[in-house]
């Protein structure tokens, strides 16, 4: 065997000898490695996430003043119940107090009366009552909401009570008849339009979503 074959044979053997080395030290590294995680210092807690606070909410300021009595009521009626929307509560004022007022006008109060107080049914009824005593019938149509404003918020932090009140406008056509038929008061061609002021009021958090009318005032 020549030299230069030999000295070719010596290098190879301590080149595999430097190769198994090196990988008995640093170990292997297979595909993509994410850098090491920076270690936390001693004796602090990991936060899951941060709360940034934020503007104030539009879903409040949209219906009431910011930073207002009523603004502070909802925020903390929000705080238990998250998934409330004033908007929403607005909307469905809205068609409650068409379907209440035609209700009345027409002397259907069965169909209402799950969505009245106590009181307030028993004062409705009075009244219907009494147009039947005089013989008196009414034949109304609703017009429409002209207006529509949230004017006040009560919430009791003890019971989590919530109140609000509405202001509403609304037009609509209205007829009184008597036994006869005659028209003693309105006209079918006349809109009408009255101004009310109702209070409906709910427990926050509870199973019930439907909220109660518990105070009229025109």
């Amino acid at each position: 065997m020549n030299s230069p074959l030999i000295q070719l044979l010596v290098l190879a053997g301590i080149a595999i000898f430097l190769i198994l080395r090196l990988r008995s030290v640093l170990g292997t590294r297979e595909g993509f490695e994410k850098p090491p995680l920076p270690q936390q210092p001693a004796g602090t807690k990991r936060r899951d996430f941060e709360v940034i606070e934020g503007g104030p909410d539009q879903d409040i300021i949209d219906h009431v003043p910011e930073d207002s009595p009523q603004a502070q009521a909802l925020a903390a009626m929000k705080r238990v119940e998250p998934s409330f929307s004033v908007t929403e509560f607005v909307q469905g004022a809205r068609g409650a107090y068409e379907m209440i007022v035609m209700a009345y006008e027409r002397g259907n109060l069965d169909e209402i009366q799950p969505f009245l107080s106590e009181e307030v049914f028993e004062t409705f009824v009075a009244g219907v009552a009494a147009r039947e005593d005089q013989g008196l019938t009414i034949e109304a149509e609703f017009i429409g909401i002209r207006e529509t404003a949230l004017t006040d918020v009560k919430f009791d932090k003890d019971t989590n009570r919530a109140e609000i009140t509405m202001r509403f406008v609304g037009e609509l056509t209205s007829v009184v008849r008597d036994a006869s038929g005659e028209i003693v008061e309105g006209s079918p061609n006349t809109v009408k339009r009255q101004k009310d002021s109702w209070t409906f009021a709910r427990v926050m958090g509870s199973d019930d979503p439907n909220w109660l009318l518990v105070a009229t005032d025109a």
